[in-house]
């Protein structure tokens, strides 16, 4: 009997230590990922290397067809982490959602000319034909506004103006139908890598309209409460999504696993993709992407008016996220 009881004893703490050993590995996190987004290479790098498992994570993730998408799917309870902007986390703050913003990345598009164009410069554009992706408050594009401006510059009268979808206008500028263009990073790379030039990254103008470095344009959003009331996850799901940014800065080979999303096989622009990539990662603390992202907000509510940022002209408190025990 007593042997009985010892084993049963033992079988039982063996049973208690692999529950607390594998606890973790309840914590579900539902992800609202845009399928030809760059997410999905991250989500890719998390799995391909395990890092999900190392930090007790279940990653349930649904591929949608646009960012809206994911709003939608945040907003109705059906996603708890998407990838939006801080300037629409902050917009519906204001309105009463509670949700919060950590860097994700601070690639940003670029003015992209032909490698023959006579244009040298942003003042060139001044007459020119311009084609813009996103629409006419788009954020890219209220800044460049904004740094005409200080040149006194009203480029939205002063050249022509055509919008359309990033796609469309990455045609248009192929075609040689447009003298510049100025669309996502990751249509840019593909103008680059077919010989095109940077006239100007908008990360370029960003120290000129009052930024001290790179601010992080695109974040993880999810809902304040949500995350108050699974902190631990969230900090878990943080660093395990740095470590993956990590493999990419410094693994070609992790990037190579991941290439077949990238929709092409060219090795110029898959190199391309992964330079400005790299480049884009966040590596400031939330402290400076905030101060940064305050003062953007500005410039960007004196531009695009209520359209663009509703009643607030601040950013609103509260939309970075700060982790338990640090940035």
């Amino acid at each position: 009997m007593a042997r009985f009881l010892g084993r049963t004893f033992a079988l039982a703490a063996t049973l208690v230590l692999t529950l607390a050993a594998t606890g973790h590995a309840a914590d579900v996190i539902r992800l609202a990922v845009q399928k030809t987004g760059t997410f999905s290479w991250e989500l890719a790098t998390i799995r391909a290397n395990g890092l999900d498992k190392d930090a007790g994570l279940s990653l349930e993730v649904t591929e949608l067809a646009s960012p809206e998408a994911g709003k939608i799917a945040l907003r109705a309870g059906n996603a708890d982490i998407m990838l939006s902007d801080w300037l629409w986390v902050s917009r519906e703050r204001t309105l009463g959602a509670r949700l919060t913003f950590y860097p994700y990345s601070s690639a940003l598009g670029a003015v992209m000319v032909p490698a023959s164009s006579p244009i040298k410069s942003l003042t060139d554009l001044k007459g020119r034909k311009l084609a813009v992706a996103g629409g006419p408050i788009d954020k890219s594009w209220l800044l460049l506004q904004a740094r005409m401006k200080q040149d006194g510059i009203e480029l939205k009268s002063q050249a022509t103006i055509v919008y359309g979808a990033p796609p469309l206008i990455a045609a248009k500028a192929f075609d040689g139908e447009m003298d510049a263009s100025l669309n996502f990073w990751n249509f840019c790379a593909q103008l680059e890598a077919k010989g095109f030039r940077r006239l100007a990254g908008i990360e370029d103008i960003l120290p000129q309209l009052g930024a001290r470095g790179a601010v992080a344009a695109v974040g993880y959003v999810f809902d304040e409460s949500w995350a108050a009331s699974h902190r631990e996850a969230v900090n878990r799901f943080i660093a395990m999504t740095r470590k993956a940014k990590q493999l990419l800065v410094s693994s070609d080979a992790a990037w190579d696993k991941i290439a077949p999303l990238t929709g092409t096989s060219d090795a110029t622009l898959l190199k391309t993709y992964r330079d400005r990539y790299r480049e884009g990662i966040p590596r400031r603390s939330i402290a400076d992407e905030e101060a940064d992202a305050r003062v953007l907000y500005r410039v960007l509510a004196e531009v695009g008016g209520r359209d663009l940022v509703g009643p607030a002209a601040e950013l609103d408190p509260g939309t970075f996220y700060h982790a338990a025990g640090g940035d």
